[in-house]
């Protein structure tokens, strides 16, 4: 789909080698039909064509925060894009950008792998300099499941004192259920009370981390894009390796739920994501020790 729409817009493209090679003398005036809101997509024909005398215009845009934010921020700079936020978004090319300070908007995945991480330990938590508007989906679905969610300003605040009860989750582009946050959210759900299912509409193979966590315990059957999870009262600690970023992380929730200690190979996956998470996590009570390069 990237590829797709850079040819689009005039770039050509060579992938006879090891590498993409991507050469434009000028970006084209062009209307771009997405045949999905991707977000890195969207993102890429935003950055490919701010600066250039040209009119992009992109229907069916990705409608994420994220989108947004890097719209501000390049706006900031000098560039013109109207509509972030929206499916359509247009892009005037502009001669140059200039330097600016920005502040960029909270991570609303951390901030929903917290909050699950809260949940899963039966915990309490409060986060501060959280958006609850970008997670809202999530906070809707703690609540059924039976978390005590408040949001005030920028803060959002959780209690899990009881077995949550199984609900079922659909991912979709945003403004629904994220896909970041489904292996988190699966993975509560596989010691809640009852049956859950699990429908991955954005990415293929987003669940592979639950062979690693029905080796703690878990009890799952996949069917395509469809998981059914049934809840168990306990996870036992085991050694596990992160299939991809997420994945990783609902590794370290199972492993902070489960009984005995946890090991989980393959960090960098996670580390790619999240910035000191385990101390974090330590924080609020965790006992995780991070070991890299034999140490």
């Amino acid at each position: 789909m990237h590829l797709q729409n850079f040819s689009r817009i005039g770039i050509k493209i060579n992938e006879n080698s090891r590498y993409i090679e991507c050469k434009c003398d000028k970006i084209e005036s062009k209307i771009i039909e997405l045949d999905f809101p991707s977000v890195g997509a969207t993102e890429n024909i935003i950055l490919a064509s701010i600066l250039g005398n040209h009119e992009i215009i992109i229907n069916n845009a990705a409608k994420e925060p994220e989108i947004v934010d890097l719209a501000n921020f390049l706006n900031k700079m000098g560039a013109k894009i109207y509509g972030a936020g929206n499916n359509v978004i247009k892009i005037i090319g502009v001669e140059k950008l200039k330097d600016v300070s920005y502040k960029i908007m909270p991570d609303r995945i951390e901030a929903g792998t917290l909050l699950i991480a809260g949940a899963i330990t039966g915990g309490m938590l409060k986060l501060n300099n959280a958006i609850p508007e970008h997670i809202s989906p999530l906070l809707n679905k703690l609540s059924e499941a039976g978390c005590q969610i408040k949001t005030a300003n920028n803060t959002i605040s959780l209690i899990s004192n009881k077995r949550l009860n199984a609900v079922d989750i659909k991912t979709m582009p945003y403004p629904g259920f994220p896909t970041d946050l489904q292996p988190q959210f699966s993975t509560l759900m596989t010691l809640s009370k009852g049956t859950s299912i699990v429908t991955e509409n954005i990415f293929e193979n987003r669940f592979k981390f639950m062979q690693e966590i029905q080796k703690m315990g878990a009890k799952s059957t996949i069917h395509g894009k469809t998981m059914v999870i049934k809840g168990v009262r306990k996870l036992h600690g085991a050694d596990v390796e992160s299939t991809d970023l997420r994945g990783g992380a609902s590794l370290v929730l199972a492993g902070l739920a489960a009984k005995g200690t946890t090991t989980i190979g393959k960090l960098e996956y996670l580390l790619r994501g999240y910035e000191n998470l385990d101390k974090k996590l330590n924080d609020l009570g965790a006992n995780i020790s991070r070991y890299e390069d034999g140490k």
